[in-house]
């Protein structure tokens, strides 16, 4: 495996899951009593058109892993870990969620996908 293409890979994976955690869950701190103010069409292009940005930046994300030497099974359990890694502190941050530590057994979880889908090429 290349090291810059993986490490370039993982970086990219991170920009595009900023942004698809956006397109999934703003609109949920836009919520008061009653639902949004916001008609559901309009929540649906706006989350759309953040998620095209998403697309455009995790589909090269992924031929670069590829072609850096990962498997399809490596590129989604590290887009999983990327995921945890991104919406927990999205969740406590932005939305004002608690903090449990079960996110953390989780993530330990997920770490622990992460060697076993690589284990191999250790």
């Amino acid at each position: 495996m290349k090291a810059g293409g993986v490490a370039l890979t993982v970086l990219m994976l991170v920009a595009s899951n900023l942004f698809m955690t956006f397109a999934w869950y703003w609109h949920l701190r836009l919520q008061k009593p009653g639902g949004s103010t916001w008609p559901i069409a309009a929540i649906v292009v706006v989350s759309w058109l953040i998620a095209l940005v998403e697309y455009s930046i995790a589909v090269p994300a992924n031929r670069l892993g590829a072609s850096a030497g990962m498997n399809v099974a490596q590129l989604k359990i590290i887009q999983e870990v990327v995921t945890v890694t991104v919406f927990v502190p999205f969740m406590l941050l932005f939305m004002g969620e608690k903090w449990r530590w079960d996110y953390l057994w989780a993530f330990l979880c997920m770490v622990g996908a992460v060697y076993f889908v690589n284990r191999s090429r250790l």
